[in-house]
């Protein structure tokens, strides 16, 4: 009896853990990976850091330069008023104008 509960309890928790990782998943791969801007004339990499539960990505750069959007926001600099070629986009807009990079 004690092993069919141990066994019930692991499959239990399995299906849980896999369910909040995949609701997890569906928000995070709203996102594109990488988003390209300009700044200055030099060209920065923006890569996804983290999403959280509210929908508000945040993107990372070399330089300590980071910025955040959400899926029907416009992109925004984190600490800086420092603009650049993706400041004021939506995801969109991002997309279309071939900014934002998707792994498939």
């Amino acid at each position: 009896m004690s092993k069919s509960l141990a066994v019930l309890l692991v499959a239990t928790s399995t299906q849980v853990f896999g369910s909040a990782a995949l609701a997890e998943g569906v928000l995070f791969d709203q996102f594109p990976f990488a988003v390209a801007c300009e700044y200055k004339g030099t060209q920065h990499a923006f890569y996804i850091s983290k999403v959280t539960a509210d929908g508000t990505a945040t993107y990372i750069a070399s330089d300590n330069f980071a910025g955040t959007i959400t899926l029907h926001g416009e992109a925004k600099a984190v600490g800086s008023d420092a603009g650049g070629s993706c400041l004021g986009k939506t995801l969109a807009e991002l997309r279309a104008s071939g900014q934002a990079r998707d792994i498939k």
